[in-house]
């Protein structure tokens, strides 16, 4: 779910989020799901200046009598999104991720030949072409 108000505004975003979350559990029930309220997530996206702003109380959300505590980094779709929008951890994944293939490339290194690693580097770095 998502939602867009000025700081000022942030309990009418509480509100539009929590009677979301109800329709959504009344949905679920209606087809025999459970909505877990352990497992929602929550992160408020702003400056550092309006997250400052905001006070404990103003950024937790309650579901089924259980407060859902805000998230710095949340996971969408793979993609790692900080409270800042400034994707650090998400690079920081892929950077990561890609130091560990090439040290594994580096390790094939004696056991083939130099054109078989030149495919493997160009295969790794050179994204797939649709035909």
């Amino acid at each position: 779910m998502y939602t867009a108000v000025s700081s000022d505004e942030i309990q009418v975003a509480r509100q539009r989020l929590t009677s979301c979350i109800s329709v959504l559990r009344d949905w679920y029930a209606s087809r025999r799901l459970q909505l877990n309220a352990s497992k929602t997530e929550l992160i408020w996206f702003g400056t550092r200046t309006s997250l400052r702003r905001l006070s404990y109380a103003d950024r937790t959300l309650t579901i089924d009598s259980m407060d859902v505590q805000p998230s710095d980094v949340v996971r969408d779709l793979g993609v790692l999104l900080d409270s800042k929008l400034t994707l650090k951890h998400q690079v920081n994944r892929i950077a990561s991720t890609c130091f560990y293939h090439l040290r594994r490339l580096r390790q094939l290194k004696r056991h083939v030949g130099v054109e078989v690693m030149k495919q493997l580097i160009s295969s790794f770095i050179q994204p797939t072409r649709l035909l």
